[in-house]
């Protein structure tokens, strides 16, 4: 919302309905700063009904968006038969899901490579559009680099957020553990578990996923984004890179890729 303020424009904030809090916060702590309450409106409520109906607004200019892709295309296929008060197109600025990807050749030193993995696909529970999805690892190094990303995992400590010894906490709602643990599910079924955490009793309670990683035998196994702690490997030859480019490319991701 800050971009469309500084540009001149008034805002209606719907958040997540997963997330109303930390927007009321953010609002209000725009609103103690001098941005007018008739500027910036707050109003929480669910996509499918809030959303909705807030696209269908008379004056609407625009629309800024963050969540999947299948919604960012509804609302694009909704705003498309509109323009605004002076005929031009609305606008619709959406980022959308993401597959990100590294690269890693026998160049690379293992240990670092080991670190950024860790950092990048467990660190808040792997839900963020940045997280690590897919590594492919040069085959020649794989097996060394494999075994000490298993070791990394196993010294992880899943529970309460609060707590400075905690390296990972809960997803955000039970919904999304539910679609993880389902993919992990299948996962198991198509490919070949290289390390999975295992939770504590404290977990029992709040919806925690086991940091998990598979090697898979191709990029094509990934139909769209797993946004949780879920790591998924392939490995690959130096000769055929070109054709692993071309997979990635093939899945039809770029978010900060």
């Amino acid at each position: 919302l800050a971009p469309a303020l500084a540009a001149g424009n008034c805002v209606v904030l719907k958040p997540a309905e997963q997330t109303p809090q930390i927007a009321a916060w953010a609002t209000a702590v725009l609103h103690e700063a001098g941005i007018p309450r008739d500027v910036l409106q707050l109003l929480p409520g669910r996509g499918e009904t809030t959303g909705a109906t807030l696209i269908g607004l008379p004056g609407l200019q625009g629309v800024l968006f963050t969540g999947s892709t299948t919604v960012a295309r509804h609302i694009q296929g909704e705003l498309a038969e509109r323009v605004d008060d002076t005929g031009r197109p609305l606008t619709l600025i959406a980022e959308t899901g993401g597959l990100n990807t590294m690269l890693v050749d026998s160049s690379a030193l293992p240990e670092q490579v080991v670190l950024d993995v860790m950092t990048s696909a467990f660190d808040s529970a792997g839900q963020r559009c940045s997280a690590l999805r897919l590594l492919c690892l040069q085959d020649d190094i794989a097996d060394r680099v494999l075994t000490m990303l298993a070791g990394a995992m196993a010294e992880l400590s899943i529970g309460d957020p609060a707590l400075l010894s905690t390296d990972i906490g809960p997803v955000i709602d039970a919904a999304a553990q539910k679609g993880l643990l389902e993919h992990i599910e299948k996962m198991q079924q198509e490919a070949k578990l290289i390390y999975q955490v295992t939770l504590s009793a404290q977990t029992n309670t709040g919806s925690f996923v086991a940091p998990t990683a598979f090697e898979i035998n191709n990029i094509s196994q990934l139909k769209r984004e797993v946004f949780g702690p879920i790591l998924h490997v392939v490995r690959y030859k130096l000769e055929n890179l070109n054709q692993v480019l071309d997979a990635i490319n093939s899945t039809g991701y770029g978010l900060t890729l």
